[in-house]
């Protein structure tokens, strides 16, 4: 028996621009709006310097509300530049895998509960971190570096994002309450 070589479905030239993500079209996270009075020094420690969604399902995540494209079977993608060292501080999702590929630049990868264990990955390198482990991750190098970063699980798991009490205590005393209770409303603070 032969397959049906028939097309499934169709796309409309309309549902193809909604499908196509441009770099140059797209914009940084609307998080990092939404807390435009939190000092620049505080989100470089949450967040990579300059993120931007590609694609997010529209559910409670991190990165806001706007991408390029909406919806991809539970699939989150961005990608992020970042200036030399910087990036996001320790975090783990609970439930959802995320995987980086460096695009340019070299970027160190610090992994477990207080960052004990390190990988350093140049150009085209990949990092995939399963659920629950610690993670973070910084511009190792000299110029700008730029990531990509695919997370992975189901649908309504966007919002599974939890930090060290290292890095509570660090937003709190380096910034204050007011921008730690911020950070609350993105992400678990695990306590001691």
């Amino acid at each position: 028996m032969e397959p049906n070589m028939e097309p499934k479905r169709s796309m409309t030239a309309e549902e193809i621009r909604g499908r196509v993500a441009r770099f140059g079209d797209l914009k940084p996270m609307s998080t990092a709006q939404e807390l435009d009075w939190v000092p620049q020094d505080a989100m470089d420690v949450i967040f990579a310097r300059d993120l931007r969604p590609i694609i997010i399902e529209q559910t409670k995540n991190p990165f806001g509300k706007t991408a390029a494209i909406y919806g991809a079977a539970g699939t989150t993608m961005n990608v992020s530049i970042m200036p030399p060292g910087q990036g996001p501080c320790l975090h783990a999702h609970d439930n959802t895998y995320e995987t980086f590929v460096v695009l340019d630049g070299t970027i160190e990868f610090r992994v477990g509960p207080e960052g004990e264990e390190t990988v350093t990955l140049g150009k085209w390198d990949t990092f995939s971190c399963p659920p629950g482990a610690y993670r973070g991750f910084r511009n190792a190098g000299e110029e700008n570096a730029v990531l990509l970063t695919v997370i992975t699980g189901a649908v309504d798991a966007r919002d599974d994002v939890c930090v060290p009490p290292s890095v509570g205590r660090e937003i709190d005393e380096r910034f204050g309450g007011k921008v730690l209770d911020a950070f609350k409303n993105l992400a678990t603070f695990n306590e001691e």
